[in-house]
């Protein structure tokens, strides 16, 4: 058996490649859109994709199960579980008007790929229709499970969180019977031997959890002596109350890739090729209402960018900044180094931001005849002066969890950054609007993104870290 990790560090997500290098065979497990490097590393070990799976319907990046099956004529294995809500909607939407190959699993049920055996498991609680896989290698001789694909349900220190239906797609009212089915999974989940390698499909940084480890994989026996979660299954209430306390805000595009992937995921066929504007033409592409997502760091970004483009450095926060203030009908000119643009383009596509046309180099936006516009940023002593002039309204961007150390006032508006599109008609148009984080950093994108929208918005430079290391007193927050 051939198990190949490829991992996606933008995202912290994780797809498998299994193959079967006695026939040829092989799998995909969780797989992104962009799927051409599926089919480059099959070929690369000698096998075909001969099956597509997925664990559920992903809520932080758009699946690739559907393009894979038409590119490859993979059949597809997909969970019936959970609740009418959460069926596959686009199984007889093959682009040639057919339906795709598949075979839709339950509790218990097994299926092949050459000798490697997949099991079943159900695993609700993050999703209803969640599905785990026990996986054993036959043509070995194996008549025990290797290891678990555990999707977004037992991650390396942590568990997929259950509040995913409520916070992300609307459903109100589910959350908490959402974390008495994963504590029910849960117990499930310590019925399995202790050698059983754990892969889930993320890793640090995802939004699907709130503390897993930078660990690609684990065992069940880890998990049950390491995981806080795990360790207080047999109890259902303080299990639930934990699993629920202090979960992230999710990004407000993870409605949407809810919905897309259930429904049929729009057929991308090849990347976007971006053309490059030259300086001649920047003034042109800032104001011809296109979206700009300027990947540079803060500091260039802050002294000159193209009018309306949003901070956006390709890191871990790319997709909640990009999917949370873009939508898939914007047309988006990408700043960045030519070396990089293609690595941008797969990450928009990931999330469905497909009209990428063209980019702008650092050098040509540094060279070119466009006027510039600045983000301002001003250090905690100006803050704390605008309040006790009572000039200031403030927007404090850290997640709800965070604001237990207090506030830089009891007047401070709480809005997570990546769910601002949602609540700027509680932001005072009028004056100046100081805007801080925990360090500054997310302030920052948010900053951008006001301005875009027309408020007169200044950064904090250091946000609540900075105001503590000044000795100012905590306050309470309005949480909004």
């Amino acid at each position: 058996m051939l198990l190949r990790l490829l991992y996606n560090d933008y995202l912290a997500h994780a797809a498998y490649l299994i193959g079967c290098q006695r026939t040829g065979e092989a799998i995909v497990v969780d797989p992104g859109r962009d799927v051409d490097r599926y089919v480059d590393e099959a070929a690369r070990h000698g096998l075909r994709i001969v099956a597509l799976t997925e664990t559920h319907i992903h809520a932080d990046f758009l699946s690739g199960s559907r393009e894979l099956a038409e590119k490859t004529g993979a059949r597809l294995y997909l969970s019936d579980e959970g609740d009418a809500d959460w069926k596959y909607g686009w199984l007889d939407a093959r682009s040639d008007d057919g339906g795709y190959d598949h075979v839709l699993l339950n509790d218990g049920d097994t299926f092949n790929v050459g000798n490697i055996e997949l099991r079943v498991m159900h695993t609700p609680g993050h999703t209803p229709e969640h599905i785990s896989f026990l996986i054993t290698d036959q043509g070995g001789g194996a008549s025990e499970p290797m290891g678990a694909l555990t999707g977004d349900f037992v991650f390396v220190g942590d568990m997929g969180l259950p509040d995913l239906l409520e916070t992300a797609a609307g459903m109100s009212g589910v959350k908490e019977a959402s974390a008495h089915a994963l504590g029910r999974s849960a117990q499930r989940f310590l019925d399995l031997p202790d050698f059983l390698q754990v892969w889930p499909a993320h890793g640090a940084g995802s939004a699907c959890g709130k503390a897993l480890g930078a660990v690609p994989q684990s065992t069940v026996g880890y998990e049950r002596r390491q995981n806080p979660a795990l360790r207080l299954a047999e109890d259902r209430e303080a299990f639930a109350e934990f699993i629920l306390e202090g979960q992230p805000e999710p990004p407000l595009y993870f409605g949407r890739m809810k919905v897309q992937n259930r429904d049929g995921v729009p057929l991308l066929g090849e990347l976007p090729r971006p053309v490059e504007l030259g300086a001649e033409q920047l003034s042109a592409a800032a104001s011809d209402h296109r979206a700009i997502v300027d990947t540079r760091e803060w500091k260039p970004f802050r002294a000159g960018h193209l009018p309306g483009a949003l901070f956006a450095p390709l890191d871990g926060s790319f997709h909640g900044v990009v999917g949370s203030y873009l939508t898939p009908q914007d047309e988006i000119v990408v700043v960045a180094g030519r070396d990089a643009v293609e690595t941008v383009v797969r990450e928009l596509v990931r999330i469905g931001l497909d009209r990428v046309t063209a980019f702008v180099t650092p050098e040509s936006l540094a060279s070119g005849s466009a006027a510039l516009d600045t983000a301002p940023e001003v250090g905690v002593t100006a803050l704390r002066d605008a309040l006790a002039a009572g000039e200031a309204s403030v927007l404090d961007v850290r997640r709800r969890a965070e604001l237990g150390v207090g506030s830089v006032s009891d007047r401070a508006v709480n809005v997570a950054h990546t769910r601002l599109p949602d609540h700027l008609d509680a932001l005072p148009r009028e004056g100046r609007l100081y805007v801080h984080c925990a360090g500054g950093r997310r302030s920052a994108f948010a900053v951008a993104y006001l301005r875009k929208m027309g408020f007169d918005a200044v950064n904090v430079a250091g946000g609540y870290a900075a105001w503590l290391r000044r000795g100012s007193v905590p306050s309470g927050p309005a949480a909004r």
